[in-house]
């Protein structure tokens, strides 16, 4: 009986000894995995909301982007579609980089101007800012509560 107990004390102590080691591993992975989704969202590019809004005969349109880039033209395939003659199929392009916002135009046929200055390089938007692609002037917003929204 000595010898059945002895035996079946070292399987109890080394299956316990396995059960410990297991837990162990267990909590080392979960910790590890936790860890790397932290820094992930941490190093994540975010990107701030910009808002345009136009005036048209009904009063007021504002559209809302969250990418960071965005084309605007006559072409329905661009992000911000503008349906007016003097707006060229790709006009401008709106891109956030080094945590700001700029526009550049894209070699359309009349130029692009941010507040009233024609925009030959990519130049930075700050809010308030008046964009006029063709005739169609577009009031830039970058309030951080856009994104809230």
């Amino acid at each position: 009986m000595s010898l059945l107990s002895g035996t079946l004390f070292l399987v109890l102590r080394l299956a316990l000894v396995l059960a410990l080691y297991a837990f162990l591993a267990w909590a080392l992975y979960t910790l590890w995995r936790d860890l790397r989704r932290q820094v992930e969202s941490a190093t994540a590019v975010q990107i701030p909301g910009i808002e345009l809004s136009r005036e048209i005969p009904e009063g007021w349109t504002t559209q809302r982007f969250t990418v960071a880039e965005i084309l605007i033209g006559r072409d329905p395939t661009c992000d911000c579609q503008l349906e007016d003659m003097t707006v060229s199929a790709h006009h401008a392009k709106l891109t956030y980089h080094h945590n700001q916002w700029w526009v550049e135009d894209v070699g359309s046929t009349n130029g692009t101007y941010l507040n009233q200055e024609n925009v030959s390089t990519a130049t930075i938007l700050a809010t308030g800012d008046d964009l006029q692609i063709g005739q169609v002037t577009l009031k830039v917003d970058l309030r951080k509560e856009i994104l809230s929204e």
